[in-house]
């Protein structure tokens, strides 16, 4: 069994602010204070960069720090939150959620309730819940009461804390994509500290990629990346109902999952497998035969055009507070990417 500290303190912070799409200051905040190893740099609308160097070829990886999440649009008379998603969810993980609004002057906790199932009707009780049947309740009694503490437009998430599980097995929300804003960080950080970036190197935090890959399209055409990785998760497929022949095989604890497909660099999918191999590091492929549906899509046509490639995490329960993940998996994406880091040099050959 594993030890709380064990988790990488920088992660554990991560995973435990709210943070969602358009939001994401908290989580910038923790990121920021970890990344004073390198130069800061920030574009527009919230993405943090981090670069060490100054020579080419620049090798940026990309994680987004922005999680799911929901958005007040009406305060009841009754003090009741009606909300809408930020981000894509399955309503029935909702239902009965314990949930944390960012209001003004601080945190306030609630639930996300609906109708008992006491008092529905025998078909409603067969039909799939949906959001706009759902309310938040915060314990007010009016909504004079409930405007004392939150506003339209306040951001909300699910109130829940990391919990380790069984081996080297995290749970917790927000692990899409705090690990990749995560691994952004500590790959660039400890290429710095071994060997160095063969050019320079920039670990990137963007924003609102659940919401659209907007922070990875306005990061990408600030630094002008020569090549670039974008780390996200990937659904692990151990987990009863997860098909092998539709996705692969990419279960928990098989290491990193290097993207190959139609909008991802050919050449710099070879030097990512290239890199695994010589450090020993087991690692999968991954297929896609279109958009691979991460901020790889935004990145590689941004300017004209970034060589890209995708490296993904094996991850269980997507869009969920009970995300699961290994913490072995993790380490061997910093580990590739940091070493990736190193092996770029000038004269790198990434045409098409």
């Amino acid at each position: 069994m594993t030890t709380s500290n064990e988790v990488p303190k920088v992660l554990d912070e991560l995973l435990r602010v709210g943070a969602p799409s358009g939001y994401e200051g908290p989580a910038a905040e923790v990121w920021r204070k970890a990344a004073g190893f390198a130069e800061l740099s920030y574009d527009g609308i919230g993405s943090t960069i981090a670069r060490v160097g100054e020579a080419e070829p620049l090798v940026a990886i990309v994680g987004h720090i922005d999680e799911i999440g929901l958005i007040i649009t009406h305060i009841d008379e009754k003090g009741f939150l009606w909300f809408e998603p930020i981000g894509g969810w399955d309503p029935q993980i909702l239902v009965g959620q314990r949930v944390e609004v960012t209001g003004s002057d601080g945190a306030v906790p609630g639930v996300a309730g609906r109708k008992p199932i006491h008092l529905l009707e025998p078909d409603q009780r067969k039909k799939v819940v949906e959001l706009k049947s759902m309310h938040i309740d915060i314990g007010v009694s009016d909504r004079e009461e409930a405007e004392a503490l939150v506003r339209v437009g306040d951001p909300i998430v699910i109130r829940t804390e990391p919990l380790q599980v069984a081996g080297s097995r995290l749970v917790s929300k927000s692990m899409d994509n705090r690990l990749g804003a995560y691994v952004a960080l500590e790959s660039t950080r400890r290429c710095a500290e071994n060997a160095g970036p063969g050019g320079s190197m920039a670990g990137v935090a963007a924003v609102q990629e659940e919401i659209g890959l907007f922070g990875a399209r306005t990061s990408a055409f600030a630094l002008k990346p020569d090549i670039a990785v974008a780390v996200d998760v990937t659904h692990a497929t151990d987990a009863p109902g997860v098909d092998e022949k539709e996705l692969g095989s990419h279960p928990l604890g098989s290491g990193p999952v290097i993207g190959r497909g139609s909008t991802l660099s050919p050449k710099v999918f070879e030097l990512l497998v290239e890199t695994a191999e010589a450090e020993g590091i087991e690692y999968s492929v991954a297929a896609s035969g279109r958009s691979t549906g991460t901020d790889a899509d935004s990145i590689q046509i941004a300017r004209s055009g970034i060589p890209t490639g995708l490296v993904s995490i094996p991850l269980r329960y997507m869009h969920s507070p009970v995300e699961m993940v290994d913490l072995q998996d993790v380490e061997a994406v910093v580990n590739l990417l940091a070493a990736f880091g190193s092996r770029i040099k000038a004269g790198v050959d990434l045409s098409r």
